[in-house]
């Protein structure tokens, strides 16, 4: 099993800062979940850097929670009352998403907001590498990955009750505008190509008007695949959703091909024989997603491929704040600004055209 299968499957005893006391979720979810009968344990889930996410087990039926962490938080983060929302209206339009029970916005019950929703059995790959899977099986996941990428594009969000969901306009100019508002909210210190590129996004930004449902941290490990199939058979973590640009979410999701090798905390496909694996290359994966949402072609791709390492660094930023303040949700989070000044300077290559 590779370091991050190992580091991020499965579950463990709930941290201590992160505990709350179960008889009140249990009798919450007596009284607002049908079904629900109790004794209820509750283990925390090893993945994930942002929201909470937690195993509730009772002797008939698994359910998970997701939560607003405690503590000083960003203003526009962990909403996931419009989680909540977005995976209620692409349940009932019949995308692979969990069937979401209820909201909780009293934080009387457990200290902060939360949701219950079904637990998805299958599989969660946490390494884009695949190691224990064959060249066959690999490209079938790259492939299902894509494919369930143009189906949420395909959805009419005014149809599915998403409308007023976000500005369906200039989605990559707000998303710059609130991650460099993120990054200087979370800023330990001062680096400069991180300026330099909160200075050049803006002003190279591609016009767009195409406008769909953004999951916003569209990714392999965010997605339960079937257990034996090479399909997704649920997406998570729509946290960061909204309405925008369909590049904005493929750009993102073709990071793996874009940011550097860093260490097991980050998932790249830099260096590898891509080919012998049978995982696309990125003009291949292009190509796939083109054909399948129509396309001929995606024009201003550095610039894409650039806003997409820098957006990544200024995630990261953000976690490493979170483990100062000693509200991250994973023990494994990143402690040291290197990964995205590494981050930064891939970016900024992409931004000078250095890198095709």
């Amino acid at each position: 099993m590779s370091t991050r299968q190992e580091k991020f499957s499965g579950t463990k005893e709930v941290q201590a800062h992160l505990a709350f006391p179960t008889e009140r979720l249990a009798a919450y979810m007596a009284e607002h979940v049908a079904g629900f009968a109790g004794p209820l344990t509750v283990r925390e889930f090893k993945g994930g850097q942002s929201n909470p996410t937690y195993q509730l087990i009772t002797p008939t039926r698994t359910y998970v929670l997701r939560r607003k962490p405690p503590g000083h938080l960003l203003p526009s983060a962990h909403q996931v009352d419009r989680e909540f929302k977005v995976t209620d209206a692409l349940y009932k339009a019949g995308f692979p998403v969990p069937r979401p029970f209820v909201l909780c916005e009293d934080d009387g019950v457990i200290g902060t907001m939360f949701y219950v929703m079904e637990m998805i059995d299958g599989r969660i790959e946490w390494d884009l590498h695949l190691p224990n899977s064959t060249p066959a099986e690999r490209a079938g996941i790259y492939d299902a990955m894509v494919t369930t990428l143009a189906n949420l594009q395909s959805q009419d969000y005014r149809a599915i009750g998403l409308e007023g969901f976000g500005k369906p306009n200039d989605y990559i100019a707000r998303q710059v505008h609130v991650w460099s508002k993120n990054y200087r909210a979370s800023e330990i210190n001062k680096i400069p190509l991180m300026d330099a590129l909160m200075d050049w996004l803006p002003k190279h930004i591609p016009p767009s008007d195409a406008v769909c449902v953004i999951h916003g941290d569209y990714r392999m490990d965010n997605m339960v695949f079937h257990k034996t199939e090479q399909r997704v058979i649920a997406v998570l973590d729509w946290e960061l959703a909204t309405l925008g640009d369909p590049l904005g979410d493929f750009s993102y999701h073709m990071a793996p091909w874009v940011i550097p090798a860093v260490d097991e905390r980050v998932s790249s496909l830099e260096g590898l024989d891509l080919a012998a694996m049978g995982i696309p290359t990125q003009a291949q994966y292009i190509a796939r997603y083109c054909e399948l949402t129509g396309r001929t072609t995606i024009e201003h791709m550095e610039f894409y491929n650039a806003y997409t390492a820098w957006r990544l660094a200024a995630i990261y930023q953000g976690i490493i704040k979170r483990v100062q303040d000693g509200t991250a949700s994973s023990s494994d989070a990143p402690t040291t600004t290197d990964i995205v000044e590494q981050f930064a300077e891939r970016a900024w290559e992409y931004a000078q055209g250095k890198r095709g």
